[in-house]
């Protein structure tokens, strides 16, 4: 079959499966499966595609149309300008949360301690001390499958030994266990980062088949309200904040009010909200401020 008849029956059979941007994921599959890019199709578009390669893409289709998500099919997912792995055990980094991983780099000074909770894919942490000098962090994730996720970003992306856990001499390390429960000792961050399962229960089964049908409920299901783990971490992140630290989280669209209160009950200060591209609420962050020093 030639190059331009295969992309077509890919497109049409996601076309029909109710894909959304069916020819750009049929196109991106090709591109894989072919190892070719997006000028082949416009130069080479009579190119016979040999049986092997037929054969993958057809199957990569098949995924594809039971509306499991590409980045899974594929193996990764590009954030912050670097390529991450991506497999069903951890949540699809996403553009928004870009907003979050900026908005910390601007208080994130040299030599600074950083602690991820339900860190995932490990792509907020890794971005941040990618993109600084001198920095350590922690990744806190309550799955076992997660971690081995991040520990391969990790090492891939900051060329690091991430088994190594001798204290103060790795740049990243990861602990697995519930919220702060998972560090090993008391310890104090200069910021703490987060995006965690913040979407409602009831809503979970109205979302995309992509995300509601093959990305992990546990990274996704923030509880009746959506509000459980932001109230569990701000009550206890001020044990593990330095006095001045700062936490940063992303949230849903419409929980900015809500965890704002909860920040300034718990005595963070400055509290603001950032926006996304499309104009949403997506960071609120805070300074903590012990309330005996007031």
């Amino acid at each position: 079959m030639k190059y331009k008849e295969l992309y077509l029956y890919g497109a049409e059979k996601l076309k029909n499966a109710g894909v959304p941007e069916a020819e750009l994921d049929a196109r991106f599959l090709l591109e894989a499966v072919c190892h070719t890019t997006r000028n082949d199709m416009l130069l080479y578009p009579d190119k016979e595609v040999d049986e092997k390669q037929k054969e993958d893409y057809v199957n990569q289709i098949r995924k594809r149309e039971k509306r499991i998500p590409l980045q899974y099919i594929l193996g990764k997912q590009e954030f912050m300008g670097m390529e991450f792995y991506v497999n069903k055990d951890v949540l699809i980094p996403r553009q928004d949360t870009e907003i979050l991983v900026e908005e910390a780099m601007k208080h994130l000074h040299d030599g600074m301690h950083i602690l991820d909770v339900c860190t995932g894919s490990g792509c907020i942490l890794i971005s941040l001390l990618h993109y600084s000098n001198d920095c350590q962090g922690v990744g806190i994730d309550i799955s076992e499958a997660a971690l081995s996720v991040a520990k391969e970003n990790a090492a891939r992306l900051l060329e690091v030994n991430v088994e190594n856990h001798l204290e103060n001499q790795q740049k990243i390390s990861f602990w697995k266990g519930d919220l702060f429960d998972a560090l090993p000792e008391m310890d104090k961050f200069d910021i703490i980062v987060s995006n965690p399962p913040y979407i409602e229960t009831k809503v979970l089964e109205t979302l995309e088949p992509e995300v509601s049908h093959h990305e992990p409920l546990i990274a996704l299901d923030g509880k009746e309200d959506g509000l459980y783990f932001y109230r569990r971490i701000v009550e206890n992140a001020g044990k593990y904040l330095h006095r001045d630290g700062m936490l940063f989280f992303e949230i849903g669209y419409n929980q900015a009010e809500p965890v704002t209160q909860l920040m300034k009950d718990m005595g963070f200060i400055e509290v603001n909200v950032k926006k996304d591209y499309a104009g949403l609420d997506r960071v609120v962050y805070g300074t903590y401020l012990p309330m005996d020093s007031l």
